[in-house]
């Protein structure tokens, strides 16, 4: 069965409750920021690579998120259902489903983006952190 929504995935068991984990959400979090951190120029050799670690990031930053409001989520797809079902952010949900979507086609299949679609796909992720750091925030 594929989850359509957050109560799926507590129901299947690819996210759970659990004690919040601050420890580990800060940890977490400071390696996204390093990774970015060490980033000095996207071009068109490299941008495939760097949207990885950007993806990468984004998805450190919501487990972060997640472990902080006592949450342990298994799959990239149940992440997203968290950022749409729990943070009320349906357009950052989407913005994580096409990033998620190129990061798969990318990872899985070899379909390598060209340097402006991978622009754009690096623009997203930072559009999500920065969302991401707002709501930490809140």
């Amino acid at each position: 069965m594929k989850e359509a929504n957050w109560n799926d995935c507590l129901g299947n068991n690819l996210a759970r409750k659990i004690t919040p984990d601050n420890n580990r959400a800060k940890s977490l979090s400071e390696t996204a920021h390093e990774r970015i951190a060490v980033i000095k120029e996207v071009s068109s050799k490299n941008c495939n690579f760097v949207f990885e670690d950007y993806y990468t990031s984004v998805l450190e930053l919501l487990q972060a998120h997640a472990f902080r409001n006592g949450f342990l989520v298994l799959n990239h797809l149940c992440i997203g259902f968290y950022i749409r079902d729990n943070l009320q952010q349906e357009d950052i949900f989407h913005l994580f489903n096409d990033v998620r979507y190129k990061r798969n086609s990318l990872t899985y299949y070899g379909t390598r983006m060209d340097y402006a679609v991978a622009k754009e796909a690096i623009e997203q992720c930072k559009r999500i952190m920065k969302t991401l750091s707002e709501e930490t925030k809140k």
